[in-house]
């Protein structure tokens, strides 16, 4: 019932004579970067752990496919029931183990299978079938990173330990370096990408999520600094106001805080 009256009011808001004005005037393109905000507004409250705010963001992500399923509808493309309807016999097809007569004894062996399935898709799709093919670009750069990673790791191409990956990083370190010495500005770049390449590598090898990762690392800046900010703030000032070397005692400060 909840669902069909979602459907119910999107149709009501692209209501060519009642409907919003906003939402008559979106389209695909105009509404995907709120569906990529509404996603990540949803990680962010997993991971900080809210139930309630997680059901508020799985709503309004469900909201973003009801949307982008209605402005389909409306050019005879397709709607919400075969969204709905693609996506069950895709999770059917790609999960024989649980639906057919398939073995599959661990996550891994899934994992495996997975990208086996999907393959097999882009072929008969018609599609090419290097290693690479079907990464999507529009993907954030790090998780593109250790994607792109995953698939050559899938046939051979990758480290075996994790301490394999961290000397390339120490190697694209030295690398980064010496640009930085020549005074190459194109170098620069090169190398600073090849680092952060090689970074959500050994984020791929320690089984971490490289941009779940940078975002606690976000945060974490983010809450020390503006304790930072409040302890300069109780004397009157901002931290333009104090010396580097202040600044440091104070971020020092609130590390031992945090423990």
């Amino acid at each position: 019932m909840s669902t069909s009256r979602l459907l119910e009011i999107m149709a009501a808001l692209r209501d060519p004579e009642r409907g919003c004005p906003w939402d008559l005037e979106q389209s695909w393109a105009s509404i995907a970067p709120h569906t990529i905000e509404e996603a990540y507004e949803l990680a962010d409250a997993i991971e900080h752990g809210d139930p309630a705010k997680v059901r508020d963001e799985l709503g309004d992500l469900l909201f973003q496919v009801v949307f982008q399923s209605r402005i389909a509808e409306e050019r005879d493309l397709f709607d919400f029931e075969d969204v709905a309807a693609t996506i069950a016999a895709k999770l059917e097809r790609r999960h024989p183990h649980v639906f057919g007569d398939a073995t599959v004894r661990s996550s891994a062996e899934q994992t495996v299978a997975w990208e086996a399935h999907k393959a097999a898709e882009r072929r008969a799709g018609g599609a090419a079938t290097g290693a690479l093919d079907g990464v999507t670009p529009g993907l954030p750069a790090l998780t593109r990173a250790a994607k792109l990673g995953r698939r050559a790791a899938a046939v051979g191409f990758d480290w075996q330990r994790a301490i394999e990956v961290l000397d390339k990083v120490e190697e694209e370190c030295r690398e980064l370096r010496a640009a930085l010495s020549a005074g190459d500005a194109h170098a620069r770049q090169a190398e600073l990408g090849d680092l952060l390449f090689s970074l959500a590598q050994l984020a791929r090898k320690l089984d971490a999520d490289p941009e779940a990762a940078l975002r606690a690392a976000n945060a974490k800046f983010e809450r020390r600094f503006r304790r930072i900010e409040a302890w300069l703030a109780a004397s009157g000032r901002t931290p333009r106001d104090a010396a580097m070397a202040e600044l440091e005692a104070l971020w020092t400060r609130a590390k031992q805080e945090e423990g």
